[in-house]
């Protein structure tokens, strides 16, 4: 695969670089992406149901049993080779920040050390009343959801739901990474989701060189602005290639 030499030089000569992904990242995985997942039985329902406070409150059986889902999926999976290339990546820059929007830890899994997590990781659990995090609970008590051990709510996955805000810490630091980046890649994201679409348009007001690396972009191979057709398993590899050929 070509990787343009502007941008590879651009890369180069980057001291800091931000990556923003999204599902397409791990759909290369096998993960279906969130509507994807919707099949089978969970195809009668609508998204609001089964990803939202309100879903909860009418049932959280239904909820709870639709990410326990998701979760073996999600540890059925393997990171691929656009994982393993951002590591890579990590490993060569002066400065490198990670924003994922997706919530199944397969960065963390391939050896990304900084990740920001907007969306929350489907791995962990946390008390629906307190917000806190829980590392284990009753597993011989039949209540489903599990029922929090310090106040008796039902347990949640740590994710964000529609309707529900961002956490406050972690959009921070993904603004203040899109600010002072050289290099900003957004890979595999639509770029409609807010306030994440937010984040190139930030990086580029700021001076960055901005890559949108997605299969529904048109190209566009001319500085500042990137739009690159391909897929990040096999583009990010390929980059990291032609902008250190010595790991030939």
């Amino acid at each position: 695969m070509q990787i343009n030499p502007q941008l590879v030089t651009i890369l180069q000569r980057a001291q800091s670089v931000t990556v923003l992904t999204g599902a397409g990242v791990s759909a290369e995985s096998g993960i279906p992406t969130f509507r994807d997942a919707q099949t089978g039985m969970w195809a009668n329902f609508n998204p609001e149901e089964l990803a939202s406070p309100d879903g909860f409150r009418r049932n959280p059986k239904l909820v709870w049993e639709w990410y326990a889902w998701r979760r073996e999926l999600v540890q059925q999976a393997q990171p691929n080779p656009g994982h393993l290339a951002l590591v890579e990546l990590e490993r060569r820059m002066p400065t490198f920040t990670l924003i994922t929007q997706n919530v199944d830890g397969l960065h963390q899994r391939a050896g990304s050390q900084k990740v920001i997590e907007l969306h929350g990781n489907i791995g962990r659990v946390t008390c629906s009343a307190e917000g806190t995090q829980i590392d284990s609970w009753d597993t011989t008590a039949e209540s489903v959801p599990p029922r929090c051990p310090h106040c008796g709510a039902y347990l949640r996955p740590d994710v964000v739901w529609f309707g529900e805000m961002l956490p406050r810490q972690a959009l921070q630091a993904a603004w203040d990474a899109a600010e002072m980046c050289d290099l900003f890649l957004s890979v595999g994201t639509s770029g409609v989701v807010e306030p994440a679409a937010s984040l190139p348009r930030v990086a580029r007001q700021a001076g960055a060189t901005v890559a949108v690396i997605n299969l529904d972009v048109q190209e566009q191979n001319q500085p500042p602005i990137f739009s690159i057709h391909a897929r990040s398993g096999e583009w990010l590899p390929a980059l990291v290639r032609a902008a250190w050929p010595s790991q030939e």
